[in-house]
């Protein structure tokens, strides 16, 4: 019988070499046909489908991603992760830095206006009322 000869295909591992990893777990992928999965995601494949088509789609996106983790050394989905943590935090610390930036820039703005009202000899509570009407605070 012709089906006894079948060899399993193996997975690809990753090792070191990612372009040639990702053309073999490519094809892999679609020879099992998880590639419109992978390439497209749920959401997008999913618009539209009925409830089973949807289940049958999570279902190839979780055997895609076993064979992911199957593929790659648990050492490198460490420094993956890590690496991804640490961007994550950078890049909260750059959202922050950022937001501090605007509130200081936003202080000078309403110092500068408290400055030429005063010089112009307006009132504080005209002065306060202004900034509290124009936004600034």
């Amino acid at each position: 019988m012709a089906s006894e000869n079948f060899v399993q295909p193996s997975i690809p591992h990753f090792d070191g070499h990612y372009a040639h990893w990702s053309m073999l777990m490519e094809n892999f992928l679609r020879s099992k046909e998880y590639w419109q999965v992978v390439s497209n995601g749920i959401l997008e494949a999913a618009a539209g489908a009925a409830d089973a088509e949807v289940e049958a789609l999570k279902l190839k996106d979780l055997k895609a991603k076993n064979y992911s983790f199957q593929a790659i050394d648990r050492s490198i989905l460490e420094t993956i992760l890590c690496k991804m943590e640490a961007k994550a935090k950078d890049l909260r610390i750059t959202r922050i830095s950022s937001s501090n930036q605007i509130l200081k820039e936003k202080e000078r703005d309403v110092v500068d206006l408290i400055q030429v009202l005063t010089a112009q000899g307006q009132e504080t509570s005209l002065i306060l009322s202004a900034i509290v009407v124009t936004g600034w605070v």
